[in-house]
């Protein structure tokens, strides 16, 4: 399987008589890495902000 095989995805949700979602997405398996390269970077970040936030709130006391 290469990097440049797409993969499909589709999502039906309905609520009701009046709600519906249909989503649909297309991405490469290299597309899948950068997406789970990005949502590691944002919950690594915002680790270290909520470290530094909750040090500096214990220095205050």
């Amino acid at each position: 399987m290469s990097l440049s095989e797409p993969q499909h995805a589709r999502f039906h949700l309905k609520a009701g008589k009046r709600v519906r979602l249909v989503a649909d997405v297309t991405v490469t398996n290299g597309g899948l890495l950068a997406i789970g390269a990005l949502v590691s970077s944002i919950l690594l970040s915002s680790a270290v902000i909520v470290k530094a936030a909750r040090q500096d709130r214990l220095a205050d006391r």
